[in-house]
């Protein structure tokens, strides 16, 4: 039996969304989780990809999961770190 991987404690869609706001809201949404809980993220390629996993990289927080969703749109799955 293989061991589902546990649910996202939220989702967040900044796919309309444009540098610096992607990481702004990603970073705010990560503060209103516990450390461990999961956040799932919607972003465009490019510079939004680039800079969001780059930043939550840099703020503590690991991206455990990157997959291209539909287009350029990407899923981001990022693990709030201790320091949120």
């Amino acid at each position: 039996m293989t061991k589902k991987p546990p649910a996202p404690a939220a989702t967040l869609d900044i796919t309309l969304d444009i540098c610096p706001m992607t990481f702004v809201k990603t970073k705010l949404r990560l503060e209103d989780l516990a450390p461990g809980d999961l956040l799932e993220v919607f972003l465009r390629e490019g510079e939004p990809l680039a800079n969001v996993t780059r930043s939550c990289e840099e703020e503590g927080h690991a991206v455990i999961g990157r997959e291209r969703h539909d287009g350029e749109i990407w899923r981001l799955v990022i693990r709030c770190g201790e320091g949120a």
